[in-house]
C-alpha cells in the first residue's frame, strides 16, 4: 500500500512573505528612500514656482523660503510675461507659436520616416540591412556641438564642387538662416538615429506569427504596417515622442546657432535667454516665464506616460 502525498499549492507558496519582519522593513526603507529623493530633487522647482509669486523686491532680498512667514503675493511677474509691453517685455506668446512650430515637425518627421525604416530593419530582408542598421545607429555617436557649423553652411551657401573647372552643385543655397525650418530640419536628422534604433528593437519583439498569417491572407507591406505594426508599437512610439517633443522643446544651442538674432521665429528657449536683461538685472521675471514654458511639456508627458515605461523597456527582452 503507498501513500500519496499532496502537493501544494502555488499560493500556498506565494503567498506566505518571504522574509517576514526583514522584508517589510526593507520595503519600507526602499519606499523612504524613494520618497526623499522625490522631494529632494522638488525642492529647486518648488522654489522656483513660489518665487514666481513674489514681489521683485522680495525676490532679491531674502530667500524663497520666507513666502511661509512673510507672505508676500503678486500676479506682477505672469502679468508681465503674457501682457507686458514696452522694449523689455518679452513676447512670449509668439515664442510659444514659433516653439510648436518647430517641435510638431521635428516630432512627426522622425517618427513617420523611423517607423517605416524601422519596419523594413525589422521584417524586410535585403541585401546589406545589418550594415545599414549599424551605420544608421552608430550616427547616434556624432557630437551634436562639431556639426552645427557644418550644417548652416550648407544651410545657407549649399555644397560645390569644382571638377576640371567645372563647379557641380552638390547641395543647393537653401538660405534657411534665421529661419525655424532649418531648425526644425536639424532635430529631425539628429533624432532620427535613436528613433530606429528604439522601434527596430520594439518592432523585432512583435510576433511573428501574426505578421506570417497576414501574409498568407494576402496583406502587403504597407497593410502590415498600418493595420498590424502601428498599433502594436504605440509604446515605443510614444516614448519616442516624449523624448523627441522634450528635448527640441527645451533646446537651446541648435535654436540660437540657426536663428540667431531673428526675434520674430526664435522659440521660448532663446526669449527666455534675453528675459533677464542685459546684465541679468531682470532674473525674477525668469521664474514666471519658465513655469509658462513648462505647461505644455509636462501636458504631453501626462497625457503619455502610461505608455512611457513601456516605450523605454522597448526591445529589452524577446520572446
Amino acid at each position: 500500500m503507498t501513500s500519496t502525498q499532496e502537493r501544494p499549492h502555488l499560493t500556498d507558496l506565494t503567498d506566505k512573505p518571504s522574509n517576514g519582519a526583514f522584508g517589510w522593513l526593507t520595503s519600507f526603507g526602499s519606499k523612504a528612500i524613494l520618497w526623499f529623493l522625490v522631494i529632494l530633487w522638488l525642492i529647486p522647482t518648488l522654489g522656483l514656482f513660489i518665487s514666481s509669486f513674489r514681489p521683485e523686491a522680495a525676490i532679491k532680498t531674502s530667500g524663497w523660503w520666507t513666502f511661509f512667514t512673510e507672505f508676500d503675493f503678486t500676479m506682477e511677474n505672469y502679468n508681465f510675461v503674457l501682457f507686458g509691453e514696452g522694449s523689455g517685455a518679452p513676447d512670449m506668446v509668439s515664442a510659444l507659436l514659433n516653439s510648436l512650430a518647430i517641435v510638431i515637425p521635428a516630432t512627426i518627421i522622425p517618427i513617420a520616416i523611423a517607423a517605416f525604416a524601422s519596419y523594413a530593419f525589422a521584417w524586410m530582408r535585403f541585401p546589406g540591412r545589418e550594415f545599414l542598421f549599424v551605420l544608421l545607429v552608430s550616427l547616434m555617436a556624432v557630437p551634436l556641438q562639431m556639426s552645427l557649423i557644418p550644417l548652416l553652411q550648407l544651410y545657407v551657401g549649399g555644397a560645390h564642387l569644382t571638377v576640371l573647372g567645372t563647379t557641380l552643385t552638390v547641395f543647393p543655397d537653401l538660405n534657411l538662416q534665421g529661419t525655424s525650418l532649418s531648425v526644425w530640419l536639424t532635430h529631425s536628422m539628429f533624432g532620427m538615429p535613436l528613433a530606429i534604433f528604439l522601434l527596430t528593437n520594439y518592432m523585432s519583439t512583435l510576433p511573428g506569427e501574426i505578421i506570417e498569417s497576414a501574409r498568407i491572407d494576402g496583406a502587403d507591406h504597407f497593410k502590415i504596417f498600418w493595420k498590424l505594426i502601428v498599433p502594436l508599437s504605440l509604446p515605443a512610439l510614444a516614448a519616442f515622442t516624449i523624448f523627441q517633443f522634450l528635448w527640441t522643446w527645451n533646446d537651446y544651442l541648435i535654436a540660437v546657432t540657426f536663428v540667431g538674432s531673428s526675434i520674430d521665429v526664435a522659440p521660448v528657449t532663446v526669449v527666455l535667454a534675453n528675459v533677464t536683461g542685459s546684465r541679468g538685472q531682470d532674473w525674477h521675471i525668469l521664474t514666471a516665464a519658465a513655469f509658462v514654458t513648462m505647461v505644455l511639456p509636462l501636458a504631453v508627458f501626462f497625457s503619455l506616460q502610461r505608455y512611457f515605461v513601456r516605450g523605454l523597456m522597448a526591445g529589452s527582452t524577446k520572446g
